[in-house]
């Protein structure tokens, strides 16, 4: 467990860094390996949403937890970067699937609160930490709030972020050392958020053509930016382009890599 504890610290101070930390997510051993050649990068986060469509599985917890599991074990045998794993809403039980994520490897998790009661969020995250605790490893928890994308409709954004704040305060309280809010693009949320959680305490996601640069993120205080789905959709954006100009007569990328 020493190697997974290291990895964990080393996860958790990149967060706390001036630095922000970028994470493209994977979602196999290959994309995996590709990422963590890349000059840069300094940990891998998977993509819950992205390893089930490998599978041929929907998002949201229809893919197997035994399969999920496989693979992330599968990636973090592959690579020597820590790695973070989404585990979504934890399976029915964040605290056990937390122990069975730091099992194969995993140093970090992504938790979503789906806007359920306060109360029983934060007893998931204190699961999670307590999970992370028994077994000797600063779990890096990401703790989720979905107060952005579960808003009642006709929220307003101040409404959006008072939400958010008030989760995210809550799960850091319950032992989260940061706070992940999907659905926050616009510069004026993220520095509300910012200013109502904490600096380097707020993680956001890259959406293609919406969000802001991860320089700009850096410069408003926030931890963390991954990219969820978006990495494996560029992947396939580029498969299912190649695809057509080879079919319609021509052919593959001159600029084509030997990644594998």
């Amino acid at each position: 467990m020493t190697d997974v504890a290291t990895r964990a610290r080393t996860l958790l101070d990149l967060h706390t860094a001036p630095e922000i930390l970028v994470l493209a997510n994977v979602w196999d051993v290959v994309s995996a390996q590709v990422v963590a050649a890349t000059p840069g990068v300094r940990a891998l986060a998977t993509a819950s949403h992205s390893i089930a469509s490998t599978f041929g599985y929907a998002d949201g917890e229809n893919i197997p937890l035994d399969l999920h599991l496989d693979m992330v074990r599968r990636i973090v045998a592959a690579v020597d970067l820590p790695v973070t794993m989404d585990f979504e809403a934890g399976y029915g039980d964040a605290g056990e699937t937390a122990r069975r994520a730091i099992e194969v490897g995993a140093v970090g998790g992504n938790l979503e609160d789906q806007l359920r009661p306060l109360d029983e969020a934060v007893a998931n995250v204190e699961a999670v930490m307590r999970a992370g605790r028994d077994a000797g490893v600063e779990f890096v928890l990401n703790a989720r709030t979905d107060a952005f994308v579960r808003a009642a409709e006709g929220a307003t954004s101040e409404e959006k972020v008072a939400e958010a704040v008030r989760r995210g305060r809550a799960y850091l309280e319950a032992g989260a050392p940061v706070v992940f809010v999907p659905g926050a693009v616009q510069r004026d949320d993220i520095a509300a958020l910012v200013e109502g959680i904490g600096v380097r305490r707020v993680t956001v996601i890259s959406v293609p053509g919406v969000s802001l640069p991860a320089r700009e993120l850096q410069e408003l205080g926030v931890a963390r930016v991954s990219t969820g789905p978006f990495t494996q959709r560029v992947a396939l954006t580029a498969l299912q382009d190649a695809a057509a100009e080879v079919v319609a007569g021509g052919v593959l990328p001159s600029g084509t890599r030997p990644l594998n």
